[in-house]
């Protein structure tokens, strides 16, 4: 049977502390992870990974910080939205240059900039795209234009 426990931070700097303090009583340090945990009552695996996250943390065991840890799950989070976005953009591109070449009256100069968006080439109006976002990926912000490689800017067709 699997058992999940959530110990406090207190819990766990105190059963660490303890380990330190009395690992010299013992022949080994999990000789005395084993023991503390008995008394505590949380496994002796469990004591073994707070106390090597605690020598890593204070630069007594080579590895990765918490701090670095927490970093690169943050780093590794914005680069799952980041392409995400990136895909909603290509689809989005597509989309433009299908419609943009279905429209009667087409035309390839690029049109004029707005600071709130773009005026359409065809129905000389503003145009805003929203992008919507979940919770695993946080996208926000409008598209204000995509442009091809000719610097027409793409509109959809409606």
């Amino acid at each position: 049977m699997n058992k999940s426990t959530r110990y406090s931070p207190e819990v766990r700097e105190r059963a660490v502390r303890l380990v330190f303090e009395h690992e010299r009583e013992y022949s080994s340090q999990w000789s005395a992870i084993k023991s503390i945990a008995g008394r505590l009552g949380c496994s002796a695996e469990t004591l073994r990974k707070w106390v090597r996250r605690t020598e890593t943390d204070a630069g007594r065991r080579e590895g990765l910080t918490t701090e670095n840890r927490e970093r690169i799950k943050s780093l590794e989070q914005e680069v799952r939205a980041l392409r995400r976005a990136n895909e909603i953009l290509k689809t989005a591109l597509a989309f433009f240059a299908q419609a943009r070449s279905d429209q009667p009256g087409y035309t390839d100069r690029p049109s004029r900039l707005s600071g709130d968006g773009f005026d359409c080439p065809i129905r000389h109006r503003p145009v805003r795209l929203r992008l919507t976002a979940n919770r695993d990926y946080p996208v926000t912000g409008y598209v204000v234009g995509l442009a091809d490689a000719t610097g027409a800017i793409l509109v959809p067709g409606s």
